[in-house]
């Protein structure tokens, strides 16, 4: 029924939509730490932060004790979900700081915020156990 220009016109509109999907995908997450946040840690610690305790931490409770001190940022750019995430060290930053300021709109940007070069010093280490890892930071 079509003819061979009809076929080549189908053949380049189809990689061009392919193109253009591909191209749709890739630019939220490059300039939204938002969805980078729901794809790679909505799954387990929900849209609004909430998880699943105490097995996924709150982080509506959790972030701004984690922040105060090296070891706390330390983990939360090592555990799992963090450190794996196919982010770059930068885009990881602005996930946290993100999700600092989602979580803790009272701080303003009155916060220490991470920074890509903190990202790339702690994510070169792995957590073994997060579970424990995350334990041994809270007070007794």
């Amino acid at each position: 029924m079509f003819g061979r220009q009809s076929e080549r016109w189908m053949q380049h509109l189809s990689l061009v939509v392919v193109l253009l999907l591909a191209a749709g995908l890739a630019l939220p997450s490059a300039a939204n730490p938002r969805f980078d946040y729901l794809l790679h840690c909505g799954g387990c610690h929900i849209e609004d932060g909430s998880g699943n305790p105490p097995e996924v931490p709150d982080l509506r409770q959790d972030l701004a004790y984690m922040i105060g001190f090296d070891a706390g940022r330390a983990y939360l750019v090592q555990v799992p979900g963090s450190s794996q995430a196919p982010l770059s060290d930068a885009s990881l930053a602005k996930v946290l700081n993100w999700m600092m300021e989602t979580y803790y709109p009272q701080l303003g940007g009155d916060f220490k915020r991470f920074t890509p070069e903190e990202v790339t010093r702690h994510r070169s280490e792995r957590l073994l156990d997060p579970k424990q890892a995350r334990a041994a930071l809270w007070p007794e």
